[in-house]
């Protein structure tokens, strides 16, 4: 084979023939290494069986990433055919007027347009010690775009939702294999009608690509990455929390603080909704030698439904810590860049650390919150350099 998208194409079509399973084709490639998959520049592979692919922190740069930069996150095969003029989506459940929409129809309600930085769930993963099964993602399955489309309210007053309505189902046409689960979620009735939560068809001012939902996903801006399902074919209104594999026992967060290595009864958990607080530092990044001088310590911070309120940074340590400068681009759901000038004329190994604070009053801690599915790590970010 002549290339690693020779390759990736090869081991695609095997894992549709054969049913592989995820051991024997997630690791395809060194867990580093980027990958060439077509509308996808420079992305790190995570995942092969499901199409999984991170962005690298240096991508951090820009306050909207570039579609070709905007992490990806499958939990099944992608759909293999998808026509825009073909494509339905329906309402029902406990609904009066149920009604089917075809992306025409949806074309012609009011669009709206929200800033949201999407994070998995997962991301930061591979950090937590003792380290848990799942994908292993770094620091870069999170990404920030304008999504916009139709107001998910809108089109749920159009089928009169009933009283007994409370939570809102998504169904999206991911290919399920063999016996698996099929990924199906929901989200209480209070976040699908508030005014910021879409079904979006657009990203960035152009229409969906496949990797990222085309035509049309729910957006629920501030959640998981999970909350906000792709390809969305069917919304059916529900008088209790979707009962299925990605609601319980995935997707949850323990009641009380767990030692980590325990394990959590399903029982004790309730579903994740709105991300943490966190900060990334995009450069200089892991591992890098510089000169000594000024240097510009950058990165993005972020938190959910919360906003930024400040980033500081620290060169000692966590001995002492310094305000860093926020960025003019701002929006409610989307991270802020900062960036740090930091002036050293000392040669040698530092270790730069950032913590970010949000309007709730939250903090990176030091250590972060382990559970046994590796979900929201948020610890202080730190990036190890030598000062030449």
């Amino acid at each position: 084979m002549n290339s690693r998208r020779d390759f990736l194409k090869y081991a695609s079509a095997a894992a549709f023939a054969t049913g592989a399973t995820p051991s024997l084709l997630t690791w395809a490639f060194p867990q580093e290494q980027s990958v060439d998959v077509p509308g996808e520049d420079g992305m790190l592979l995570r995942s092969f069986r499901f199409v999984d692919l991170e962005t690298p922190v240096e991508y951090f740069n820009t306050w909207l990433t570039p579609v070709p930069h905007f992490f990806v996150r499958n939990h099944m095969y992608e759909p293999v055919q998808l026509d825009a003029n073909e494509w339905r989506l329906s309402i029902g459940g406990e609904v009066e007027k149920p009604i089917t929409l075809s992306l025409a129809d949806l074309s012609k309600l009011e669009t709206y347009s929200v800033v949201n930085t999407l994070e998995c769930a997962g991301n930061g993963r591979s950090l937590h010690r003792p380290q848990v099964p799942g994908i292993q993602w770094g620091k870069g399955a999170v990404s920030t775009a304008r999504f916009s489309g139709p107001r998910m309210r809108d089109v749920l007053h159009r089928a009169a939702v009933k009283p007994t309505g409370k939570h809102v189902m998504f169904r999206g046409l991911d290919e399920v294999p063999g016996k698996v689960p099929p990924f199906i979620r929901s989200i209480p009735i209070e976040k699908a009608l508030d005014s910021d939560t879409l079904i979006a068809t657009h990203m960035n001012g152009q229409p969906l690509t496949k990797h990222h939902g085309f035509p049309a996903r729910a957006l629920a801006p501030g959640w998981i990455g999970a909350a906000s399902c792709k390809w969305l074919t069917e919304i059916k209104l529900l008088d209790a929390e979707f009962a299925g594999n990605f609601m319980n026992p995935a997707y949850r967060w323990p009641n009380q603080p767990v030692k980590p290595g325990d394990a959590v009864k399903p029982e004790d958990t309730h579903p994740l909704t709105a991300l943490s607080v966190k900060s990334v530092i995009a450069g200089p990044t892991d591992g890098a030698s510089v000169s000594s001088g000024k240097i510009i310590v950058q990165g993005a911070a972020w938190a959910g439904e919360a906003d930024i309120t400040k980033v500081e940074i620290s060169t000692d340590d966590g001995t002492t810590w310094n305000p860093a400068k926020l960025g003019h681009d701002h929006s409610h759901y989307a991270w802020r860049l900062w960036t740090y000038d930091w002036k050293t004329t000392k040669s040698g190994d530092y270790t730069i650390q950032s913590r970010a604070t949000d309007s709730q009053g939250r903090t990176q801690p030091s250590t972060p919150a382990w559970n046994p599915s590796g979900y929201l790590y948020n610890a202080i970010d730190q990036v190890k350099i030598h000062v030449a």
